[in-house]
């Protein structure tokens, strides 16, 4: 029986995508560079990958919030700064929200049944501005971001930090639930936490990090819970 669950935020209830599209065309607009859509995928695929170098220890935050656009001015031969870029970027983003579809009702669903924490690596700045627009913090047993934890996710210390904040909670009784195989999936394996991957587009699987479950839209969620 799950007692505890663990949400991720960017692409799991909020779309991410579109608020980072938004947020980037603005502060381009702003900086006098053409956020053409070539631009924007192009900033997304290199965003993505330096993520992803953080999961896997070898960069650090600071690394990944400026280096990100310094490669991306390097290849498109920009000479903005790409720390005032990246802040301009950051303040834009945490304006506004937009709900994954089903986010809302989903939480309302769960929250008088389970114990549910939020679990993000997003910059906290940025992260309670946009679960403040869009009201959700009070559906949160505890919120967790990694900037205040101490460590990001997929490592175990993020977890081990998180669950001393939990006294009772235990790991066999806590889901994960996320959209991302190297974050959310590979964390809960990493912790011993059994993981849902919402996987709305239909990605590929990877061999190498198994979820416990597979879901398309987040309707699903509360059924699959009453077989667990």
């Amino acid at each position: 029986m799950i007692t505890t669950i663990f949400l991720d935020l960017d692409d799991t209830l909020l779309d991410f995508q579109k608020a980072e599209a938004t947020a980037l065309s603005r502060a381009f607009h702003q900086e006098g560079i053409d956020p053409a859509p070539a631009v924007l995928e192009r900033y997304h695929e290199i965003n993505a990958r330096q993520w992803e170098l953080l999961e896997e220890g070898t960069i650090t935050r600071e690394q990944v919030l400026t280096g990100r656009f310094t490669l991306l001015f390097a290849e498109l031969g920009v000479t903005a700064d790409p720390k005032q870029v990246c802040d301009l970027y950051e303040g834009y983003l945490a304006q506004g929200h937009w709900f994954i579809p089903g986010a809302e009702a989903l939480l309302e669903a769960l929250a008088p049944r389970y114990t549910l924490c939020l679990a993000s690596n997003g910059a906290s700045a940025v992260q309670h501005s946009r679960l403040a627009s869009a009201g959700i913090a009070r559906y949160f047993h505890r919120i967790f971001l990694s900037e205040e934890v101490g460590a990001d996710k997929p490592s175990p210390a993020f977890f081990d930090r998180c669950f001393a904040q939990l006294p009772g909670v235990s790991r066999e009784k806590t889901l994960i639930v996320g959209d991302s195989l190297s974050s959310d999936i590979r964390g809960g394996r990493n912790a011993g936490i059994r993981s849902c991957w919402f996987n709305p587009k239909g990605k590929p699987p990877r061999p190498d990090i198994r979820p416990d479950w597979e879901i398309r839209a987040l309707e699903e969620l509360p059924a699959l819970l009453k077989t667990l």
